[in-house]
């Protein structure tokens, strides 16, 4: 049985407030189908951080995976930078 590359995405954590789950906000620049504008869209994804190690800010590189929950598909990989502590 041959395994697919799993997609990999970096983005920013937006939202740590859970038990080993993290909320990633991962964006891209395309243009406008209309005008042809390049303009940023936003997605966000639920990933599992098993360590707990990611905070608010965070620049993490996460990982396709089979479903873990409801809503969580991706898993942390690493994390790139860490955010400045106020």
């Amino acid at each position: 049985m041959a395994h697919e590359r799993k997609r990999l995405m970096t983005g920013r954590v937006s939202k740590n407030k859970m038990e080993k789950s993290v909320v990633v906000e991962v964006e891209r620049r395309v243009p406008d189908p209309r005008y042809g504008k390049i303009v940023t869209r936003r997605s966000r994804f639920h990933a599992h951080d098993e360590t707990n190690e990611c905070n608010v800010g965070d620049l993490v590189e996460i990982r396709e995976h089979r479903p873990i929950s409801k809503t969580k598909r991706w898993v942390v990989v690493r994390v790139i930078t860490k955010a400045m502590e106020v």
